[in-house]
């Protein structure tokens, strides 16, 4: 543990120029009287580490010195990839790792560039979860499927109170909710009780698997399967401009398919697909006038409700 931040502490004053020795703590998350310590076990060591009096002083190493400690090891490189993702890189537990290779790069970056990174990090952040979603901490299967899906190691899991012995391929980060893939299955990470990861263990990946098609075709597939109802609709011109606003994405292109031509007065009838006549009351409310569902009559009948409800409500 000491010699990583010993490490870090090279490579921060290599990639900045310079730091306070409260800036060294801060970063490196220890005290300063450590930080005092580290130094002089630098110096020590040969590092030409030295510092400045009076004020804006701090710990500099001696100009031109270069640490030979830049070279990403395989965890590292990996984890730089994703840094555009600090969460999810926590929750996965590569939080460390990440910063390590972050301040590898810096390091190995010429004086000129070394703002680089701060410039980039003020202009450009990634949110993932969607709004209103409350903090939740990471599901306690992540790690060890973040594990096994790193090394190709099989794992044997409870999922949903059943056991299974899993091939993890992937994981992916939907909307604040994490996902496993499997060569041929999505699982959501959360609904595991227990994961034991066989780390002595590896499986054949298919080297041709795409993850991120993988993934697409899967949501595009569950999201179809949820459209299990129809609705007859006959909308407006307005009501067709907001169509795309109103039905779900994976039903727009099979109603627009549906549609016939406007008739006189304009309006266009068609079939939207929908999760249930539920939602699909809730959809249709959206359009307000600017659509009438001809079938099925249950629907019609309880917009036509609603529609006497708020006529009798503004008078």
């Amino acid at each position: 543990m000491r010699a990583a931040r010993l490490m870090s502490l090279v490579l921060l004053l290599q990639s900045r120029g310079g730091m306070t020795a409260a800036e060294l703590a801060r970063e490196l998350e220890v005290s300063e009287r450590t930080v005092h310590r580290d130094v002089l076990a630098l110096s020590e060591a040969g590092i030409p580490v030295y510092a400045d009096r009076g004020r804006g002083g701090g710990y500099r190493l001696l100009d031109g010195y270069r640490t030979r400690l830049t070279g990403l090891d395989r965890a590292e490189a990996e984890a730089l990839f994703l840094s555009g993702v600090p969460e999810a890189l926590r929750e996965m537990g590569l939080g460390e790792v990440a910063a390590t290779a972050r301040l590898k790069a810096s390091a190995a970056l010429s004086p000129g560039l070394r703002d680089a990174p701060a410039t980039a990090a003020q202009r450009f952040h990634l949110d993932a979860p969607g709004w209103f979603a409350s903090e939740r901490p990471p599901p306690a299967p992540l790690a060890p499927l973040a594990r096994a899906v790193w090394g190709d190691h099989p794992v044997t899991g409870l999922y949903r109170g059943a056991e299974r012995t899993l091939e993890p391929y992937g994981l992916v980060l939907k909307a604040g909710v994490w996902y496993l893939a499997t060569r041929s299955a999505i699982y959501r990470v959360d609904r595991f009780s227990a994961v034991a990861v066989h780390a002595d263990r590896r499986f054949d990946r298919d080297r041709d698997f795409d993850l991120a098609a993988f993934w697409a075709a899967r949501a595009a597939e569950f999201t179809r399967s949820l459209l299990t109802a129809r609705v007859t609709v006959r909308l407006s011109p307005d009501g067709m401009r907001l169509l795309r606003h109103v039905a779900d994405p994976a039903a727009l292109d099979e109603a627009l398919a549906s549609a016939g031509e406007p008739d006189e007065q304009g309006w266009t009838t068609l079939v939207l697909p929908v999760e249930s006549p539920e939602v699909a009351y809730g959809q249709c409310l959206r359009f307000g006038p600017e659509a009438e569902v001809l079938d099925p009559p249950a629907l019609r009948a309880l917009l036509a409700e609603a529609a006497a409800r708020l006529s009798r409500l503004y008078g």
